[in-house]
C-alpha cells in the first residue's frame, strides 16, 4: 500500500472528526450531536450525493458500460449475502445470519459519499452512474436476506411478508431520497443546478465532518459491547469486506477502465449497511439481535473501510 495515500486519508479533516467522537466516548465526555441536527446533516448527505450524480448522469452517455455497471451493482446485491450467509450460520442463528448477511450484501450510503470525498481529495474523476449502482443495490440483499430466512426457519408458521418488506426497503427514507434526488438531478438544468450549487457542494465536506464526528461517537458507543460476543463476528466484519472490495476492485477491470468507478465499486462491495437493512430487519427479522448486526457493520466494517479500506482498495485499482 501506498504510505502516502494512507497517509492522506489519515489526516483528513472528516475522518479526524470521526477518530474525536471515539476518543470522546471513551474519555466518556458528554459530547454528542442532537438526534434532530445528526438526522438532518444525514438527509442532506444524501440528497447532495444524489443530486450531483444525477447532475453527472444527465451529461454522461448512456452506454453499454453504463448497463454492465448497474447489472454488475445488481449481480453484487445478490451473489454475496447468499455465500456470506452459510458462513455465518457456522455460528449463528437462522434469523441472526440472514441479517448480517442483507448487510454485507448492501451497501452503506455514508460510505460512498466518504468515498467520493476521498477521490475528490484525490483529484479522480468518477461517473455519476456510480450513484444510481449504490441506490440500485440496496434492496435485492434485504430481499435476499429474507428469502433466504424464510427458506431456512424451522417454524414455517411465522412466515414473513415479502411484499411488506419490499415496500418498506424501497420507501427506507435514505434510499428514496438517493432515488429522488438522482432522478432530480438528472432533469434539472444546468442553470438551475449551479443555483443552488452553494448547498449541494461547498459546504458538503464541512456536513460531512460533522457527520462522521456523529458516527464515531455511535460507534465508540457500541464497540464495547459487541467486543463481548467474541472474535468470529469481528474477523468476519473485516475479513469479508477484504475479500470482496479486493476481488471487485481487480473484476471490475472487465468492464470498466475508469479508476474512479473501479475504487467506488470496491467500496460498496465490502461496505455493509447500518441505516436501511436494520430498518427494514426490525420488520422481517425481530429475532434477530440487532446489537450484533449493526455494531459489526457500524463500529467494526465501517471505520476500517473508510481508514485502511480505501487506500487499499484504490492501489490494488492503480496496480
Amino acid at each position: 500500500m501506498d504510505l502516502n495515500l494512507l497517509l492522506d486519508n489519515l489526516t483528513n479533516p472528516a475522518l479526524l472528526f470521526f477518530f474525536l467522537g471515539v476518543i470522546a466516548v471513551q474519555l466518556k465526555s458528554d459530547l454528542e450531536i442532537p438526534p434532530n441536527s445528526s438526522k438532518f446533516i444525514s438527509l442532506y448527505l444524501m440528497f447532495s450525493i444524489g443530486f450531483k450524480g444525477g447532475q453527472e448522469l444527465s451529461h454522461s452517455n448512456m452506454d453499454i458500460e453504463i448497463l454492465w455497471s448497474l447489472l454488475f451493482g445488481i449481480f453484487l446485491a445478490l451473489f454475496v449475502p447468499i455465500y456470506t450467509y452459510f458462513i455465518l450460520r457456522r455460528k449463528f442463528s437462522v434469523a441472526n445470519s440472514g441479517a448480517i448477511a442483507a448487510s454485507y450484501g448492501s451497501v452503506s450510503a455514508v460510505t460512498f459519499v466518504t468515498a467520493v470525498s476521498f477521490l475528490e481529495m484525490e483529484q479522480i474523476e468518477f461517473g455519476g452512474h456510480m450513484v444510481a449502482v449504490m441506490a440500485l443495490m440496496e434492496a435485492p440483499s434485504i430481499i435476499i436476506g429474507v428469502l433466504l430466512m424464510s427458506y431456512f426457519q424451522k417454524n414455517k408458521q411465522n412466515k414473513i411478508s415479502l411484499p411488506n418488506v419490499l415496500r418498506h426497503s424501497l420507501t427506507n427514507g435514505s434510499v428514496l431520497l438517493i432515488i429522488g434526488s438522482l432522478i432530480i438531478g438528472f432533469l434539472a438544468s444546468d442553470q438551475h443546478a449551479r443555483g443552488i450549487a452553494p448547498f449541494t457542494t461547498d459546504i458538503f465536506k464541512g456536513f460531512l465532518a460533522v457527520f462522521l464526528l456523529d458516527m464515531g461517537i455511535t460507534s465508540g458507543k457500541k464497540l464495547a459491547d459487541f467486543l463481548k460476543k467474541g472474535w468470529f463476528a469481528f474477523l468476519f466484519a473485516i475479513v469479508i469486506p477484504i475479500m470482496n472490495g479486493c476481488l471487485v476492485a481487480m473484476v471490475s477491470s472487465i468492464f470498466t477502465e475508469s479508476v474512479g468507478n473501479r475504487f467506488l465499486f470496491a467500496i460498496l462491495a465490502a461496505s455493509a449497511s447500518y441505516i436501511a437493512v436494520p430498518a427494514a430487519m426490525r420488520l422481517a427479522a425481530p429475532k434477530a439481535n440487532p446489537s450484533l448486526y449493526l455494531p459489526m457493520a457500524l463500529a467494526i466494517t465501517f471505520p476500517f473501510n473508510i481508514t485502511l479500506g480505501m487506500p487499499l482498495y484504490l492501489c490494488i485499482v492503480n496496480w
